[in-house]
């Protein structure tokens, strides 16, 4: 009889894709024969409120107040261990609970789906304190220098294209997965369009376009409604606002000062049932975050981004844009014109559902869990001082 596996999960409270991740592989795993005890935990809970402040509540305050200072700092600490020095002293002098944690229940398999407490098992590994098997899940499409272990055992990524970059780098391409971005396994089942629209009580003759605000509602929803007023065709346009009451509020006010047009609204604040909204859309509006682009990629949903946040999101907003499963609005008060010029293209809308169905990889969660489960190395990769500068003076070349 095989050995139950004792898995680990860590992610952090950073925005919602990494928690959605870890949420992801977690399913998937208490419903795997080879596993045994499972635990998800958010590294921030185990540390102090002034360190998981700076991890949490600083970066949606950049998002929102500076995301170009956000995105100078991204493209300036994307240079293998430039801040790697400063963020181990930082990630250990704030997570020792953590560090605890993870040395009493000494893990089979460990899975990062944020760097930091990649960080954290990188370092156990290599001071012998733990034996698990590191594994990292890369939540966006790019790769950024400080998603880079010092020791690990596997990296799962979203695109060859990451894979190719990784191995220039020097790491071993046996260690890469190409899974794709892990999505909820309800991404992956099955719909048909006619039976969602029925159960939502949307109109089968109309074009359904869904607007995402994100979970936790700091994205512009009210501008983007002002803009798909102007629709010259007649449409229906489903807003999910969030978690917060305030951004659905503002939708509602802006639809009452300016009217519907030819377009009926229905908004809605934080929904569970997003596949099915997915499943019945033929177009999303959303900011391009790596796990919303992925879930829409899994359901063969084209896109309509705007505004990237300067960094990670304009990054995925570019490979989106290469495949042919995304439009790019630079201003906003024109996202009404550009989405009512594609649904008057219907051949076009077909070709960007099929690039996206190319694109999705709705098995990535059973992916990541099946590979680690039938993982037969043992032994992590050690990236040595000689080895990181070499990374470094090979990154500096592109």
């Amino acid at each position: 009889m095989k050995h139950a596996k004792k898995v680990l999960i860590l992610s952090a409270s950073a925005g919602t894709g990494h928690l959605r991740a870890a949420s992801a592989i977690e399913t998937v795993c208490r419903r795997s024969s080879g596993v045994g005890e499972v635990v998800n935990v958010d590294a921030l809970s185990f540390t102090n409120k002034l360190f998981r402040d700076f991890y949490s509540k600083l970066y949606l305050t950049l998002v929102k107040d500076a995301p170009t200072l956000l995105g100078w700092w991204y493209e300036r600490s994307d240079e293998p261990w430039k801040t790697d020095k400063m963020r181990l002293l930082l990630d250990r002098l704030n997570t020792r609970p953590l560090v605890r944690l993870i040395s009493k229940l000494q893990p089979d398999i460990t899975v990062c789906t944020h760097f930091m407490p990649a960080e954290i098992i990188s370092h156990l590994i290599t001071q012998k304190k733990i034996q698990a098997k590191l594994s990292i899940v890369v939540t966006d499409f790019d790769f950024h220098a400080m998603w880079l272990s010092r020791a690990f055992h596997r990296y799962f990524v979203a695109l060859d294209e990451t894979k190719a970059y990784l191995t220039t780098l020097g790491l071993p391409a046996d260690r890469i997965t190409v899974s794709g971005i892990p999505v909820d396994p309800a991404f992956a089942i099955p719909t048909v369009k006619a039976d969602l629209r029925r159960k939502l009580g949307l109109a089968q003759d109309l074009p359904v376009i869904l607007v995402s605000a994100g979970a936790l509602g700091v994205n512009p929803a009210e501008q983007v409604v002002k803009s798909l007023r102007q629709l010259p065709q007649k449409a229906q346009v489903v807003v999910v606002c969030g978690k917060k009451p305030e951004a659905k509020e503002r939708v509602m006010q802006e639809l009452t000062r300016g009217g519907q047009g030819k377009v009926d609204f229905k908004v809605l604040g934080y929904v569970n049932e997003m596949p099915e909204w997915m499943g019945a859309a033929d177009l999303l509006v959303s900011k391009p975050g790596g796990m919303t682009s992925a879930e829409a990629m899994a359901m063969g949903l084209p896109m309509a981004i705007y505004d990237p946040i300067p960094g990670q999101e304009e990054r995925n907003s570019d490979q989106l844009l290469e495949k042919g499963v995304a439009i790019k609005c630079n201003e906003i008060s024109i996202l009404g014109y550009k989405v009512g010029q594609l649904l008057g293209d219907p051949a076009r809308l077909g070709r960007m559902r099929e690039a996206a169905i190319q694109m999705g990889r709705p098995q990535a969660a059973e992916t990541v869990v099946q590979t680690l489960l039938t993982e037969t190395e043992h032994e992590p990769v050690e990236v040595n001082q000689d080895q990181q500068e070499e990374m470094a003076d090979q990154a500096r070349k592109r």
